[in-house]
């Protein structure tokens, strides 16, 4: 029974992680490319509402993925090393931080800026203080989620090498 819990844990975490690291580096730049070949009028508008849509859909699946597995672990906790159990419950909380800060407060952050600018994006000035704010932030949203992706990258070999038993 505990081979069949943990290998569901490595499937949640590799299915997510596979979501997180395919929006990265595909989908995010695709859409911007795509939207820049077409030269539509507000083709940039529609790619960057793909974009966010998709994040916030990574980042809700990762918060939830986290606490889920964060559950687990504590259930588990006798099953594992103490090193093991408090490697994960850290990296855990630590994508389930990342993702919450990302969904909740920088990616929140962003939508509001968008408003606020009330034309698109392609069109303000880049000395604008929002427009500077909103790449500031961006930066920010990168980070996140990276270091959520780093710290689940970590977790799957934690839990995959200190299977327990």
């Amino acid at each position: 029974m505990l081979s069949v819990l943990n290998s569901l844990r490595l499937l949640l975490l590799a299915a997510w992680l596979g979501a997180a690291i395919f929006f990265s580096a595909t989908v995010a730049p695709s859409a911007f490319q795509v939207s820049r070949a077409f030269s539509l009028p507000n083709a940039g508008e529609v790619a960057g509402s793909i974009v966010t849509r998709t994040l916030s859909v990574v980042n809700i699946t990762g918060f939830i993925i986290s606490v889920l597995l964060l559950v687990f672990a504590f259930g588990l906790r006798k099953a594992y090393s103490r090193g093991a159990l408090m490697a994960q419950i850290i990296l855990l909380a630590v994508v389930a931080i990342a993702t919450v800060v990302g969904e909740w407060v920088i990616a929140a952050r962003m939508r509001g800026l968008r408003t606020a600018m009330a034309i698109p994006i392609d069109q303000v000035s880049t000395s604008d203080p929002l427009k500077v704010a909103f790449q500031t932030l961006h930066g920010y949203s990168v980070a996140a989620l990276s270091v959520a992706i780093i710290s689940a990258l970590i977790t799957f070999f934690v839990i995959a090498r200190h299977r327990a038993a």
